[in-house]
């Protein structure tokens, strides 16, 4: 294990996360668009993590491997949600159907927020981890001027 692979694994992560907070951050502005491309309402994304290595998890278990060899995250994607969109009774909306109802995004707003604080939480960790890693090399760098 060199001795910035744990800073490299935290900034991949801060960077996923940035991505993450990016995509909540469309979803929340997108709330009440009832007309995309395609004619469609807005769809709310997530955003999908994986691992930089390829390596299947079994392989860090194997007796034979003696160390980490992750070399961080990475955003595999940016999917749409499936869920379907909401109906809103409206009937003076310029995108009503003839029964006086819209469809709107499926985006719900107090979802987003709990993706957002969880987004945000685990950026903070990202950055304290990364703290504690340039603390602990700068006391190993002490330790070899005494």
């Amino acid at each position: 294990m060199g001795m910035f692979d744990s800073i490299n694994t935290n900034s991949s992560a801060l960077t996923a996360e940035k991505t993450r907070i990016d995509v909540i951050s469309k979803n929340i502005a997108n709330e009440k668009t009832t007309r995309g491309t395609g004619g469609q309402p807005y769809r709310r994304q997530t955003v999908i993590f994986e691992e930089k290595k390829g390596s299947p998890f079994s392989h860090y278990l194997s007796e034979y491997t003696k160390k980490f060899n992750g070399e961080g995250v990475k955003v595999a994607g940016i999917v749409d949600d499936p869920t379907p969109f909401k109906l809103v009774y409206e009937p003076g909306h310029p995108d009503a159907d003839e029964n006086g109802y819209v469809r709107m995004p499926n985006v719900e707003i107090v979802k987003e927020m709990v993706d957002m604080i969880d987004a945000q939480r685990a950026y903070e960790a990202n950055i304290t981890s990364i703290n504690a890693s340039k603390t602990i090399l700068m006391k190993t760098l002490e330790i070899g001027k005494k």
